[in-house]
């Protein structure tokens, strides 16, 4: 791909932003919808669980295929469909007569989605060539997930009280249409140096994990963790995962290239981008029915509570891009995950009257971690990878983003389930053991921004860029091993 000259690079990143932007917004908009579609369409609290699931889960079963198929048939091509398919699932959204339709149609937008935030971060990696001034965009972009998931509940409340819950997916359609031109006329297309093979066995063994641990979770509750549905699931999901193991390795071309995990940074930054999705999609879940359910909040107001989050993102996520390109993620991954750990344990004391002023303080701590965790996180998922492995590796950093939304969702609506009518102090005693998992994972997090960091963990992530790096010269050089199956 050719050289591109500054203004040309920063509106190419403009055009990835806006398309992070329309599909991460989609995860936590719903959430401020969810007491409305619940009373509208009649709905569950495990049908309001798919609602938010259903969407997270495809996004989180086919990233990968999407990266490995962008780097193959090209960046811009998929990122176009992409649009038209998302914009194409959120017009049916808009009009779902039921919560099966909208369940349905909100799988059937993510399936655009997964092919626009991997693809995009590929084309980012792609476009800015020197390391510094990736990182500031990588920073930029990174910021936008934490902002999209902090600010849709807001743009959501105002919708919802305003135009109806079905306005927060037709707002989609104009800003799709006009990032397909956009594309169309400035971003240029890219691949990769050697095209991955596709890979379906490997890619229905990562359904088959995802959905089976996701499902099992959400009817849990209902089941029971005894019953032979939920034992068949969770058997189902060890099997596969096995299978994934086992079989990937055996490939010439992996679609879950398990040799990324050589590298210490890599490793690190998936399971920090699974554990802080996770903590923050159980937060705006249980938050948001608490305030509306419990404290009689309308959907904008509730909204509203959640502006420090957004705002914190605002301030914190471009400085935190600049901070890591000049020194690296640590510092930002100890502030974050300190942050985090310090948000669930002042949650434990949240009860039906705790005064606004001390949520506000427990939000704002929420807004310091998301401000400060994306940047490193995105930029250590990249940092010293080929080109060729671009779109697979920051597709493997978002299906950990979506998946931890996904689990987290899952989770937390088991853990409040039936008493959300109930609410009160059985709703609150209840939370708490979401509480106590975001204070688990921001100690994790916090570990984890000490020990990747280090001189060991750069030594990591030197030779695992070494190794594909002469992997793609030798495929260059030699005709392509068949494909064992």
């Amino acid at each position: 791909m050719p050289e591109l000259d500054q203004r040309r690079r920063r509106l190419v990143l403009a055009i990835c932003c806006a398309s992070m932007i329309v599909v991460v917004m989609d995860i936590s908009i719903v959430n401020v919808a969810l007491p409305t579609i619940r009373h509208d369409l009649g709905a569950s609290v495990s049908s309001l669980q798919w609602t938010v699931d259903a969407y997270t889960l495809v996004l989180a079963s086919f990233l990968l295929l999407a990266g490995s198929t962008a780097d193959r048939i090209g960046r811009r091509k998929v990122f176009l469909i992409g649009l038209a398919a998302f914009g194409i699932g959120s017009l049916l959204c808009g009009v779902a007569p039921g919560i099966g339709w909208l369940i349905g149609a909100r799988a059937l937008q993510a399936v655009g989605g997964t092919m626009l935030n991997p693809v995009a971060m590929a084309i980012i990696a792609t476009t800015f060539t020197d390391p510094a001034e990736r990182a500031r965009a990588i920073g930029v972009f990174g910021s936008m997930s934490g902002l999209s998931l902090a600010l849709g509940p807001i743009l959501g409340g105002a919708l919802v009280d305003g135009l109806g819950w079905r306005s927060i997916f037709w707002i989609n359609v104009p800003i799709v249409i006009g990032a397909i031109v956009m594309t169309a006329l400035f971003v240029p297309e890219s691949r990769a140096p050697r095209a991955r093979r596709v890979d379906p066995v490997g890619q229905l063994l990562v359904i088959l994990v995802l959905a089976s641990v996701v499902y099992a979770i959400i009817q849990s509750t209902k089941s029971g963790w005894g019953s032979p549905l939920i034992v068949t699931l969770l058997v189902v999901a060890v099997l596969a995962l096995i299978g994934l193991l086992v079989y990937e390795p055996r490939r010439t071309d992996p679609l879950l290239e398990l040799r990324l995990f050589r590298s210490a940074p890599f490793s690190s930054a998936i399971l920090m981008a699974f554990g802080a999705l996770c903590a923050f999609g159980a937060f705006l879940f249980v938050t948001t029915l608490y305030l509306q359910d419990l404290r009689g909040m309308s959907a904008l107001k509730a909204g509203l509570c959640m502006l420090p989050v957004g705002v914190l993102i605002v301030v914190l996520s471009p400085r935190t891009g600049k901070l890591v390109g000049r020194r690296g993620p640590r510092l930002p991954l100890v502030v974050s995950g300190s942050a985090l750990a310090l948000a669930g344990l002042l949650s434990l004391l949240i009860g039906p009257g705790t005064p606004i002023l001390a949520l506000l303080g427990v939000f704002l701590l929420i807004g310091v971690f998301q401000g400060t965790i994306n940047p490193p996180i995105t930029n250590s998922a990249v940092s010293g990878m080929p080109r060729s492995m671009a779109g697979v590796a920051t597709s493997l950093a978002s299906a950990g983003r979506q998946t931890g939304t996904t689990l987290g969702v899952a989770i937390a609506g088991t853990i409040v389930g039936s008493t959300v009518a109930t609410g009160g102090t059985a709703y609150t005693h209840a939370e708490q053991g979401v509480w106590w998992m975001l204070f688990g994972i921001g100690a994790v997090i916090l570990t984890l921004g000490f020990v990747s960091t280090g001189a060991w963990a750069r030594g990591t992530a030197e030779r695992a860029a070494a190794l594909f790096e002469e992997l793609d010269q030798g495929a260059a050089v030699k005709p392509a091993t068949p494909v064992r199956s």
